[in-house]
């Protein structure tokens, strides 16, 4: 009963946040301006939250002990194979760190995340989206991502082949923005959405 009337506070203050924008832009344009919005603050989140130079020191060791494990197997040295294995605690320690770093700004933003896209999932404007494509942006773009998405049962009932629903356009939408603000923000690691 009070998650319920939280959660209809929340829904109320996004119908009175976006319904004005739903109204004047368009569905489309909305779900646009969502996935903007909504990598804004994940990219901001992460410029805040994540140490950018400790986190690229530790992407840089742990390539180089990759490298360094590929060619210790390849060569098939006994010597060089035991000191590989005596590093590996080492870098799995800062595997733990790399993870941490990364699940800060998730922590943050991912409630928030949830909540929009609950909401955007019962706006019956929002909802009912249909996108369509030019071929190449679906069968390159969309096409591989609809393979690795468990949960993907195809388009809307009676949309076009290469059409998208809300979800494909926010992911496309945001996807693009993310990439945007990471580089304007001069984050130096890829990922966030």
């Amino acid at each position: 009963m009070v998650f319920e009337s939280i959660l209809g506070s929340f829904f109320g203050a996004l119908n009175a946040a976006f319904n004005p924008l739903i109204l004047y832009m368009g569905p489309i344009l909305a779900v646009l301006v969502i996935g903007a919005l909504i990598s804004f603050v994940t990219t901001l989140a992460n410029k805040l939250l994540v140490n950018q130079d400790r986190l690229m020191y530790l992407q840089k060791e742990m390539k180089e002990f990759n490298q360094e494990m590929m060619e210790a197997r390849k060569s098939n040295d006994p010597k060089a194979l035991e000191k590989v294995q005596k590093k590996q605690m080492e870098f799995m320690n800062l595997q733990k760190e790399m993870m941490f770093m990364s699940f800060k700004p998730m922590i943050v933003t991912f409630v928030p995340i949830i909540i929009i896209f609950w909401w955007i999932s019962q706006n019956t404007i929002l909802n009912s989206i249909v996108v369509n494509l030019p071929a190449v942006a679906y069968w390159v773009l969309l096409v591989p991502l609809w393979h690795a998405l468990p949960f993907y049962g195809g388009v809307a009932p009676g949309a076009p082949l290469m059409s998208v629903t809300w979800l494909g356009w926010y992911i496309l939408s945001a996807f693009g923005f993310s990439f945007v603000f990471r580089k304007l923000m001069g984050l130096k690691s890829a990922g966030g959405m």
